[in-house]
């Protein structure tokens, strides 16, 4: 049996009304900004639950690094967040394996799981089913150009409502909403509390949130878990400042 440790720990958060912190590492982008090690120390000095790594495009062939540089340092799981087949190494925890339920484009509804699973079986990595659903962020973003869909407009949440109640019909363990790497708007908060509305899994929200009132709003409004990443490229501190805002926000929960 596959373990489920890391499923487990968003259920048991989210049941317990306490709310997720992720940091997202491009692999790209950290061996540009050589501030990897950084990153992991603050990470782990602001107690935060999860690092995920990935990109919708990698060039430079390092994900591995950066994955077992990450895990020789702290303790914190490490989950793939893959742009495609190409971007999974076996040295990570889990998987985010997202079908982008948001678009029409079946290679990445199904087409890259299909080349993907066969080695995926064989893996010890734990297996997160997500519903992927790209938000307009009101610009273009790296993740909608490569995947050739339209994003859900950001003033349309029934739309998103839907789409997240059939993957979770469909049996996807988790629904992400991202706006996309670099977004200008965050998913808006209307969107999220329709999409909260209408499913029961864990809703992960991404893109955007750059700075710690965004955050704030993103968890009001319903999101179990919140991601950064392009925004700690210029402020490294944003990490300390999100975790600091979730405290205080399951604080005021009196959650333990």
């Amino acid at each position: 049996m596959r373990p489920t440790l890391l499923r487990e720990k968003i259920l048991s958060l989210k049941s317990k009304g306490k709310k997720a912190f992720a940091v997202l590492i491009d692999p790209e982008k950290a061996e540009e900004q050589n501030n990897l090690l950084q990153l992991i120390r603050i990470g782990v000095e602001s107690k935060i639950d999860f690092f995920l790594v990935g990109g919708s495009l990698l060039t430079a062939n390092n994900l591995s690094t950066v994955i077992q540089t990450i895990k020789k340092n702290c303790e914190i799981p490490v989950i793939l967040f893959p742009g495609s087949n190409m971007q999974i190494d076996l040295s990570a925890d889990g998987i985010l394996l997202l079908s982008l339920i948001s678009g029409r484009n079946a290679d990445l509804l199904i087409g890259q799981h299909v080349l993907s699973a066969p080695i995926l079986k064989k893996s010890q990595l734990e297996i997160l089913s997500t519903g992927y659903m790209i938000i307009n962020s009101g610009q273009p973003t790296s993740v909608s150009y490569i995947s050739g869909t339209q994003p859900i407009p950001n003033d349309k949440p029934i739309i998103a409502a839907s789409t997240a109640m059939a993957g979770e019909m469909l049996g996807l363990q988790l629904t992400y909403l991202d706006a996309g790497s670099g977004a200008k708007e965050p998913v808006h908060p209307r969107v999220i509390q329709a999409v909260r509305k209408a499913v029961d899994t864990p809703i992960i929200v991404g893109g955007g949130l750059n700075t710690s009132q965004r955050v704030l709003d993103a968890l009001i409004a319903g999101a179990d878990m919140v991601v950064i990443g392009n925004g700690i490229e210029k402020n490294p501190n944003l990490i300390v400042e999100v975790s600091e805002k979730i405290l205080a926000y399951n604080d005021i929960l009196n959650i333990n």
